[in-house]
């Protein structure tokens, strides 16, 4: 009688389930190829918001030095002023 050969193909299975879960870790898991390309997506994002968000700051920079003690801009100022109180000249129409 001669005993079952379960040696070759059991190392054969056991080789097959590594590397079917090796693969599915690289396509899969947590560096995986599908994490890569939602990092790649966020960073583009947060790129286009951190454009938007200096965009702003410039816009800011701009206001901050037209209001500045070394560079008053009047016009500005009688904008912002109106706004913030609410108040209209007395020869002005104001029309809603």
């Amino acid at each position: 009688m001669s005993k079952p050969a379960f040696g070759p193909i059991l190392y054969f299975a056991i080789a097959f389930a590594l590397s079917l879960y090796f693969m599915f870790a690289a396509v899969q898991g947590d560096f995986g190829l599908f994490r890569r390309a939602e990092i790649l997506a966020e960073a583009d994002t947060m790129r286009a918001q951190l454009a938007q968000v200096r965009a702003e700051v410039a816009q800011m920079d701009n206001l901050t030095q037209r209001l500045s003690d070394d560079y008053l801009d009047l016009d500005l100022l009688d904008e912002r002023a109106r706004t913030v109180l609410g108040m209209v000249r007395a020869d002005e129409i104001v029309i809603r």
